[in-house]
Order: C-alpha cells, then sequence, then structure tokens
C-alpha cells in the first residue's frame, strides 16, 4: 500500500472485492475513475479524471496478489502558470495480502488482514496510486517542452568525465583514499 495519507474516504461498495466467495484462482476486474471517483476523498490533489482501472487478483488459500493496471488521464493545475490541464499516467503496481489473526499494513505494498475478512476495499489503494504515478513537478504541456532554467540561481554545476590520454598529472592533488577506490574495479 502507498504511503498512508489523511484522506477520508466515503464508503462506495462498488470499489470492494468480495473475497469471501472467490475460488482460488486468477480473477479479472475492471473500474472506470471519474469524477465521483475523485470526489468520494476530501481533496484537493486530483479533482477530476477519467482513469481506467485492470486489476487482476490471483487467489490462494494463504496469499491474494493484486496486479494493478491504471491508465488515462487526471485533472491537474499546472505549478507555473495556475491553468488546468489533463495529465496522462500509467502505473503498474502489486498489492500483497496475506491472512494472520489481526489487520496490520506489514509494507508500503504488503498487507495482512484477517482470516474472516469477507471484502477488501480497493478505492484508497486505486486513488493512491494514482497519486504516486503524477509528476513532482507538475507542467502544462505547452511548457514541457522548454529548458528547465532558474534565472535565480548563481551557479552552474557542469560535470565532465574523465577521457583516456587526459593529462593525469592532478591525480597527485587527490586524496588517496580516492585512488584506492578505483582500483576496486
Amino acid at each position: 500500500m502507498p504511503p498512508a495519507t489523511n484522506l477520508t474516504v466515503k464508503k462506495d461498495a462498488q470499489y470492494d472485492i468480495n473475497i469471501a466467495k472467490l475460488a482460488d484462482k486468477t480473477h479479472h476486474f475492471a473500474f472506470e475513475l471519474d469524477r465521483a471517483f475523485f470526489e468520494q476523498f476530501e481533496q484537493q490533489l486530483i479533482p477530476d479524471g477519467q482513469v481506467h482501472a485492470d486489476v487482476t487478483l490471483h487467489k490462494t488459500d494463504r496469499l491474494l496478489t493484486f496486479d494493478f493496471h491504471l491508465k488515462g488521464t487526471v485533472r491537474q493545475v499546472c505549478d507555473r502558470s495556475l491553468d488546468d490541464y489533463d495529465q496522462e499516467i500509467e502505473t503498474r503496481e502489486q498489492l500483497l495480502v496475506r491472512y494472520g489473526d489481526r489487520d496490520l499494513e506489514l509494507d508500503d505494498n504488503v498487507l495482512q488482514i484477517k482470516t474472516d475478512t469477507q471484502t477488501l476495499p480497493l478505492a484508497q489503494h486505486l486513488f493512491d496510486y494514482i497519486g504516486l504515478a503524477l509528476p513532482m513537478k507538475k507542467l502544462h504541456p505547452r511548457f514541457q517542452n522548454e529548458p528547465d532554467e532558474n534565472p535565480d540561481s548563481d551557479t552552474k554545476l557542469i560535470f565532465t568525465t574523465r577521457q583516456e590520454g587526459d593529462d593525469e598529472d592532478d591525480e597527485d592533488d587527490t586524496d588517496p583514499r580516492w585512488n584506492a577506490l578505483r582500483n576496486l574495479n
């Protein structure tokens, strides 16, 4: 499961999987996530979108493996111009759910549920995976091909690589510990 969020989700059973009634085999589910889905969450990160979610469940007597494939667009606000735009997303995630004596989140993508659990809600997982697929810097498509230059920056970093045949005289000025690390290759 992605990092826990402090969002409140209204209960909507259409995104729940009734695992108790499913046989031990592979099952496929499809969800269409639209404005109504995103409005369930009291948040402003994703106000609207059109995302198709394919979920494959591999069920065994001890483990549930959910494979998510999410593809579509979500409405975002550009960090530079504050204009709304549609951000394309596509992501694949996996959620492992094992049975135990109590409900626990063991890892970001590993849950433990009680053996008598009847249904597993997926709405929060779907929302979190969409949020993780968003770029850190949200730019309207008209800005995405522009170079990222910060005019307020006083310094520029320039990286060079040493070529064979370059002058080796400056190696005498380096810390001998670096020479020892170079010999590890």
